[in-house]
């Protein structure tokens, strides 16, 4: 039966190209993840804040590599696009940024992120959220993003708010977390292309 549509983005848009270092405001360089990064992260999912908002803990650095691998993998198969948010001039890790759920067909995807407790409270998420954002929807053809957060989750409501993603409702008992089932607020940010994908 064939689709009375076309799909928004075909297979290969990604995967045909090595993933982009994308320049953010603020000195930020959005790149893609290197085997060197492990330790870094491992130490950021030591923090008890990350425990609180995400479903993952890091055992080892060793487990972190294994990461770092399937996000290459990722790439390549089109499912999600994750980079390393660092300062431009030092290459520290400040934090990280994703697309998650890819769904070309449909030109959507989920924005992610988090940032390392030392980055946090600079504007390091909103820079590198917009970076991303400006890349997925303007450069990539994606046409919707959406972006969820845990409703206790302030910090990341301001984020969502800071970088244009309208707060569309909230999804009820949507993701469970370490401390039970959690209400999330979905925001959302439309591509402005008017064009139809031919």
């Amino acid at each position: 039966m064939p689709f009375l549509t076309s799909p928004v983005l075909t297979a290969g848009t990604l995967a045909s190209r090595p993933q982009p270092a994308l320049p953010a405001d603020g000195g930020l360089l959005l790149r893609p993840w290197r085997a060197g990064d492990a330790p870094a992260v491992y130490e950021v999912f030591q923090d008890p804040l990350m425990h609180r908002w995400h479903a993952r803990a890091a055992d080892s650095v060793d487990e972190v590599g294994a990461w770092i691998r399937e996000w290459h993998q990722a790439w390549d198969g089109e499912q999600a696009a994750h980079w390393a948010v660092a300062d431009a001039d030092s290459d520290t890790l400040l934090g990280r940024v994703a697309l998650r759920e890819l769904r070309l067909y449909d030109g959507t995807a989920e924005m992610a992120y988090w940032t390392v407790p030392a980055a946090r409270g600079r504007g390091v998420a909103a820079r590198a959220t917009t970076a991303l954002t400006n890349w997925a929807l303007d450069e990539a053809g994606f046409h919707r993003l959406e972006l969820l957060h845990a409703l206790p989750n302030e910090a990341s409501c301001r984020v969502a708010t800071r970088t244009g993603f309208a707060l569309e409702g909230t999804k009820r008992s949507a993701v469970l977390h370490p401390d039970g089932w959690h209400d999330m607020h979905l925001h959302a940010r439309i591509g402005t292309r008017t064009s139809l994908p031919s």
